[in-house]
């Protein structure tokens, strides 16, 4: 393995940014660029075959997810930078690999090690940490092989691999519309409790087919309660749209694109049929998960993607209106899961202790708001919670910020360094954040 060692100038300029924004805020810029460094100087390792493992704090295995979140502000770097670049793809570059050992795994490890959880029953191998099946996980990989494109104009990511992967992640997702019928997929843990395991024999809730794909898991890694996960199949419309782009533009793969734009319409459409509601107080609204057959769930989890994610993911605009409502909603008593307390108001999760807000909830809120006043308001309470460490957490008291979990998580300072340089009026290129940004 290959080390990191000095911090190089792209990530220092941007660091300087932020100073330079915030001139008189010494505790911001302090937090800024100790969660901004988290984790370039400690959770990506270089491999000697030119990809990235990353690992995700605390927890030494590379997430899906996790890692694409972890890396994406550094995209901003990259554009100018080409060792930041070179790390990028190398994190994509292993993504796609394990996308192509298991497409149903969520989480893998550095070699076959046979490390996490193999006594799960479901097809484990020793490469693989933990296989709960999560849409997200096949989502991320794509969203930041898109726009690392678009960042850097660098295209060999682009390869015979990838187009495995992008043929891999089609057939399960559309193998997952019909899981009834279809799936293979079957996860059971034991001696547990019930949110770490699926029902009826690892199978999971029943469902009926909307054109909506089903997801075991959501991505906070618990089970969902109803197999269709409408923020992941949102998510997943979207970055379908980009494999789309990049068939055309850069594969030339005409066929495969033609199966994006198709998948990508069912689920759409499924979600317009299936996930809205008329709710007595916000109005039309969209619900957090359903089965298709009447059942539906009304919250949000803080985890991402989430229904308050839903411009960030490029759902839709920031200001539309059925977002505004389910938003009103989800910043509110009625939804299960936001906590008001002393120290802050936001959103958590079922994953963590009841009352506990989640800092990665805080950032979207934040990165979606357009109201000024409202995101200056969410960054002071980030300043005022990281309990005395500098660093973002999983979640924290809402009375008492010095109780919290995972003093460790990368994912949480990433998003929380996302947000700092959205008010410098930074963001990634191409993304939905980028446009709103300077279509002022």
């Amino acid at each position: 393995m290959k080390e990191i060692k000095n911090i190089p100038a792209s990530l220092t300029n941007l660091i300087t940014r932020v100073k330079e924004t915030f001139p008189n805020d010494e505790k911001l810029q302090k937090m800024f660029e100790q969660c901004f460094l988290n984790t370039y100087e400690t959770t990506l390792k270089p491999q000697e075959d030119g990809t990235t493992f990353v690992i995700t704090g605390d927890i030494p295995a590379m997430w899906l997810r996790d890692s694409a979140a972890q890396v994406r502000p550094y995209l901003i770097a990259a554009e100018e930078d080409e060792e930041i670049a070179d790390l990028i793809e190398g994190v994509v570059r292993r993504q796609i690999r394990y996308i192509n050992e298991d497409p149903y795994a969520n989480a893998f490890n550095e070699g076959p090690n046979g490390n996490g959880h193999q006594s799960d029953k479901t097809d484990m191998t020793p490469s693989t940490w933990e296989r709960k099946y999560e849409i997200d996980s096949l989502c991320y990989p794509l969203q930041l092989s898109y726009l690392f494109w678009k960042s850097t104009g660098r295209t060999g990511h682009f390869n015979n691999d990838f187009i495995q992967a992008l043929k891999n992640i089609i057939h399960v997702w559309k193998t997952e519309q019909e899981h009834e019928e279809n799936s293979p997929y079957r996860f059971e843990r034991e001696n547990v409790r019930q949110s770490d395991t699926l029902i009826r024999d690892g199978k999971g809730s029943e469902t009926v087919r909307t054109g909506m794909t089903w997801s075991a898991f959501r991505p906070s890694d618990d089970a969902c309660l109803y197999g269709y996960l409408v923020p992941a199949n949102m998510f997943a419309a979207v970055v379908l749209d980009y494999a789309a782009e990049i068939c055309e533009t850069v594969l030339k793969k005409e066929e495969i694109k033609k199966q994006c734009v198709q998948l990508a319409s069912e689920i759409r459409k499924g979600i317009e049929n299936y996930a809205l509601l008329n709710h007595p107080v916000h109005q039309e609204m969209y619900v957090y998960e359903t089965d298709g057959n009447g059942g539906y769930h009304l919250m949000d989890d803080a985890n991402v993607p989430s229904l308050l994610a839903m411009p960030y993911l490029g759902w839709c605009d920031f200001d539309n209106q059925m977002y505004l409502n389910t938003r009103q909603f989800l910043l509110s008593r009625d939804n299960p899961y936001y906590y008001e307390g002393k120290a802050a108001s936001g959103i958590g999760s079922p994953h963590t202790p009841d009352h506990y807000i989640w800092h990665i909830s805080l950032a979207i809120q934040g990165m979606t708001s357009t109201e000024e006043h409202e995101r200056k308001q969410i960054l002071e309470v980030m300043k005022a919670t990281e309990g005395g460490t500098g660093f973002m957490h999983e979640g924290f008291h809402a009375d008492d910020p010095t109780e919290f979990t995972r003093d460790w998580f990368s994912w949480a300072n990433s998003m929380f360094s996302e947000f700092v340089l959205s008010q410098c009026g930074l963001a990634v290129k191409d993304s939905p954040l980028y446009k709103k940004i300077h279509r002022k």
